[in-house]
């Protein structure tokens, strides 16, 4: 199945990740490998015809760019108001940690020219149970973060409508942000059967244009509109460290796209170059915005900061509305590779457009029910970034280059400052997992 980019890795497996700007004339790779012998075969027959990458530096940085820029743009203004200032030092700490686990995963790959996905490198360190742990964390993080858009699309339209309900015969049926979840749900659910998702790829790929214009709204409303940046906020607050850490973390979780960027490249010795510049640039983009929001609302700045942006105001309109198409675009986009696997997962004798239908139908509609069970952004955000952004993007990475690289028998300097990033990520995970979901269950 060819849809827009995103390319089966084979079997029961697809890529996680879709390169948004992709050349029309790089080459597809699709073995259909059968179960019995998908385990014995693979590293030999399954990528037998490797891919030969077609992406230019540029658009691979655009890529890369949009991969970093997502929801943690809007929560992090937040994430600084509970930790305090000081925590501006994690959020350096986080990016240059997933910086290198990134390159980390590069090294990965250039160990065996059959890798092409997340999911093949945990296969190459730890067979197909590290397969599997890998396919499980992406999907529960891209589940995650769908329902984490009808959260955000209910709560901005709210914001601006707080009058809207849905009404049948005259009867009130459901009223607030539940009704725009149900709503935005109801206009997500095209998309979602469309097959070929190729117009929604070059759309969602203006994730970097729309989060320079999130961030120069909230300057243009802070510097010209009159909030002004006169909060001084608080230095340390300790109490809120791990809600912060998590959501600085959740900001760089785009590591089970980076193979498929590496994949994508003409010249694939320049991918820690794109590296270096993608993280540069969302970094400073993310500390940006952090510093703006608390600047203008402090302790006040709401879990999403366009809730703060004064609506009358045509500065905060652009960046709300802007804020509202980002995901109305990416939902689909996000949901692929779940419903691709469930869709494949499936007997031969259900497989039909009507049983896929109504798959794309009930994973919409099971995302919508956690968004309107469990409607705190911020939190479930936090939950995110502690418990699977965190192991994926920092743990799994590290996990899996001692074991491909043999480094685990060596106990040299890369080894030491490794097992410390593992021992650090552990922490965060336990830490600001319990953090988040106390949080969340004390709010149901």
């Amino acid at each position: 199945m060819k849809m827009g980019g995103v390319q089966p890795a084979g079997g029961h497996e697809f890529s996680l990740s879709i390169p948004l700007l992709p050349d029309k004339e790089q080459l597809q790779n699709d073995h259909d490998v059968g179960d019995e012998a998908h385990h014995a075969e693979q590293k030999y027959t399954h990528h037998h015809h490797k891919a030969t990458g077609t992406t230019s530096y540029f658009k691979t940085c655009l890529n890369g760019l949009n991969a970093l820029s997502g929801l943690g743009i809007l929560s992090i203004p937040y994430a600084l108001s509970e930790g305090g200032w000081l925590s501006l030092i994690l959020l350096f700490a986080i990016a240059s940690a997933t910086f290198y686990t990134g390159l980390l995963l590069k090294r990965c790959m250039g160990v065996d020219s059959h890798i092409k996905t997340y999911s093949d490198i945990g296969e190459r360190a730890f067979g197909h149970q590290g397969r599997m742990v890998i396919s499980i964390f992406m999907y529960l993080e891209l589940y995650l973060v769908a329902t984490g858009f009808l959260i955000l699309e209910g709560d901005n339209l709210h914001n601006m409508f707080p009058e809207i309900l849905l009404q049948v015969a005259g009867l009130r049926i459901i009223g607030g942000r539940q009704s725009f979840v149900i709503i935005v749900a109801l206009i997500i659910l095209p998309s979602v059967w469309l097959e070929d998702l190729s117009i929604l790829s070059y759309i969602s790929a203006g994730g970097v244009l729309a989060s320079a214009i999130v961030i120069g709204s909230v300057a243009w409303v802070g510097a010209i509109d009159g909030v002004g940046f006169h909060e001084k906020g608080r230095l340390l607050n300790l109490s809120g460290i791990p809600t912060a850490v998590s959501l600085y973390a959740f900001c760089y979780c785009a590591h089970p796209m980076f193979p498929t960027l590496y994949t994508s490249m003409r010249h694939k010795h320049q991918f820690s170059k794109v590296m270096v510049l993608c993280f540069i640039l969302s970094t400073i983009g993310y500390a940006s915005i952090a510093v703006l929001g608390y600047l203008m609302y402090g302790s006040n700045v709401a879990s999403q900061v366009t809730l703060n942006l004064p609506n009358e105001k045509l500065s905060s309109k652009i960046a709300i509305y802007t804020t509202l198409l980002n995901p109305i675009t990416k939902y689909a986009l996000v949901i692929t590779p779940i419903r691709e696997a469930v869709e494949n997962s499936l007997p031969y004798a259900y497989k039909s457009r009507c049983i896929n239908l109504l798959v794309r139908t009930m994973l919409l509609m099971s995302t919508a029910i956690v968004a309107l069970m469990v409607p705190f952004f911020g939190y479930l955000m936090a939950l995110v970034g502690a418990f699977l952004s965190v192991t994926a993007s920092i743990i799994l990475p590290c996990l899996c280059y001692l074991k491909i690289s043999g480094n685990y028998r060596r106990w040299g300097y890369e080894f030491v400052f490794i097992m410390g990033i593992i021992l650090i990520g552990l922490l965060v995970v336990v830490v600001g997992t319990y953090t988040s979901l106390k949080q969340i269950i004390g709010h149901l």
